[in-house]
């Protein structure tokens, strides 16, 4: 298999273009290493590798970009892993904090023509189960505006469009409170170590599928404030 569509390749291309989705800032060869746990000098030689293929740009010290090359190959790996992710939690029964890995696995190894059932099956869905926009065959996809809850002003009426599946123990924190994607919150205090908000009792229910596609929702309740930590509210995303 050439260098430029092995699996390790795809985990770069998906790593770098993940970092960059949802900021501005770039991923760096150090932060690289750390995301993907490999040694810094294995980082350095297979960006080199894919500078030679064209798929990113890199100067010594500086931040690795992907290359227009490069960006077509990354959505083309980020759509396999969020419509396996997808797949898991609608038709399978897996919790939204279980599916990570095993799309790890399963994203190199689908032919085109299943994912492209798995796809049709689920009525081409325009995100994942964490609200991460799929892209579609063609590359388009669809990203809602948002701000992250933890730098939204007082206040501030959203509805969550992303929570980061970066750490499975949030994922399974956020849905025992009631709170998932399309959950319409209004932050009322922010501190440096926590957040108040307080949910629209209409929007729990709705929300609670992300956990698990086959598990009822809890009931509407009366708005009550709940508090989350920081950790929790920089891993939220809600309508700008």
């Amino acid at each position: 298999m050439p260098a430029s569509t092995s699996p390790a390749v795809e985990d770069y291309l998906k790593t770098i273009y993940g970092h960059t989705e949802w900021q501005d800032e770039p991923i760096t060869p150090s932060v690289l290493a750390g995301k993907l746990g490999v040694a810094p000098s294995s980082v350095t030689e297979m960006v080199k590798k894919m500078a030679a293929a064209g798929l990113v740009s890199h100067v010594p010290y500086g931040a690795v970009r992907l290359t227009p090359g490069g960006t077509t190959r990354a959505l083309a790996v980020v759509r396999r892993h969020r419509l396996i992710e997808t797949w898991l939690v609608r038709e399978m029964g897996y919790a939204w904090d279980e599916v990570h890995d095993e799309a790890e696995v399963l994203e190199h190894a689908l032919s085109d023509r299943l994912l492209e059932a798995i796809d049709a099956r689920l009525g081409r869905p325009d995100r994942d189960p964490h609200g991460d926009p799929i892209p579609h065959a063609d590359g388009t996809r669809v990203q809602a505006d948002a701000v992250l809850l933890s730098e939204a002003s007082v206040a501030h009426v959203g509805r969550v469009v992303r929570i980061s599946d970066r750490d499975p123990a949030v994922l399974r924190d956020l849905v025992e409170v009631g709170v998932g994607l399309d959950t319409v919150l209004t932050l009322t205090e922010a501190t440096p170590d926590a957040v108040t908000v307080e949910l629209d009792p209409a929007s729990i229910a709705s929300a609670s599928a992300a956990g698990r596609a086959d598990a009822p929702g809890p009931a509407p309740v009366a708005s009550a404030p709940l508090h989350l930590p920081r950790t929790h509210a920089e891993a939220i995303w809600v309508t700008a």
